[in-house]
């Protein structure tokens, strides 16, 4: 997302991802939102305590009229299960690979030169921006799909599977010189994914918003 002085900026280094029981189907389930029944993203401080969360469409440029009410997925009556990556309705199929986590920074300072300022008519350039640690971004190890970015992951196409979130991004993210930061950021982030991709995946069916996982012992369902 663009950077804002009030706001967590973009992250400062790549996703990281932890290691992951290929043998398994993740215990963890997602939050959803009591409210309006669509996924949400948590976030931690620096102790790894819960500091918020975050409606997953707001994570990707969207608004939200209300505050999250979180709960389990399996708590919430028919969930609105949104593709991970565009944000279309009604995914369809869930993968699993390692756990990732970026840090966001907020900015605390900008350093323009006086003279500079004063002779662009108060529009310096920006010599040096402080940051500080703002929170821990989590994106854990499920990640809903809907057919069209399915068929991208099972072929394994990764700059198609950017190009076409990048599509359905709002144009505020993707306007001018923000698409080229934008897809680096989704290139960072999906290439984890591809990178820790388990085999098999879950197949979303009405009263089985965990997917159903064939062929895995002990699959959540």
């Amino acid at each position: 997302m663009p950077p804002r002085s009030s706001q967590p900026e973009d992250v400062t280094r790549p996703p990281e991802a932890t290691a992951l029981d290929t043998s398994v189907v993740p215990a963890q389930e997602p939050f959803y939102c009591r409210r309006c029944r669509r996924g949400l993203n948590i976030r931690y401080n620096d102790l790894g305590l819960i500091v918020g969360y975050l409606h997953a469409a707001e994570q990707r440029g969207q608004q939200s009229d209300h505050r999250p009410e979180p709960a389990p997925i399996t708590e919430i009556l028919d969930p609105i299960i949104e593709c991970d990556f565009c944000s279309a309705p009604e995914a369809t199929w869930i993968y699993q690979c390692a756990n990732q986590v970026t840090d966001a920074r907020r900015v605390t300072a900008q350093v323009v030169s006086v003279n500079d300022y004063q002779s662009q008519h108060h529009a310096a350039r920006v010599r040096r921006t402080d940051t500080e640690y703002a929170l821990t971004q989590v994106w854990g190890e499920r990640w809903t799909a809907c057919q069209g970015c399915a068929d991208l992951i099972e072929a394994r196409d990764l700059y198609g599977l950017i190009g076409r979130v990048a599509d359905a991004m709002p144009a505020k993210l993707t306007r001018g010189k923000r698409l080229m930061r934008t897809r680096g950021h989704l290139h960072d982030r999906y290439s984890a994914v591809f990178d820790t991709l388990a085999p098999g995946r879950g197949q979303i069916t009405p009263g089985h918003p965990l997917g159903i996982w064939p062929d895995t012992a002990g699959g959540a369902q």
